[in-house]
């Protein structure tokens, strides 16, 4: 019988060589061919932290 629970190398703590690490998550809406677009990039997660932390560098600067 299968582990419920998935493969214990899964069970293992993330781990990042960050400055902070990647500890809270968000979730919003966006448009379907948004989220195309979003897929189609090489590292989707990254890209999309890199957009939000550039809109909130520009609106420090205002």
């Amino acid at each position: 019988m299968p582990n419920p629970k998935g493969k214990p190398e899964n069970l293992q703590p993330f781990t990042t060589d960050r400055e902070e690490p990647l500890t809270e998550r968000l979730n919003l809406r966006i448009t379907k061919t948004m989220k195309e677009e979003v897929q189609q990039q090489e590292d989707p997660p990254e890209f999309c932290r890199r957009a939000i932390q550039e809109a909130l560098d520009k609106n420090k600067q205002k």
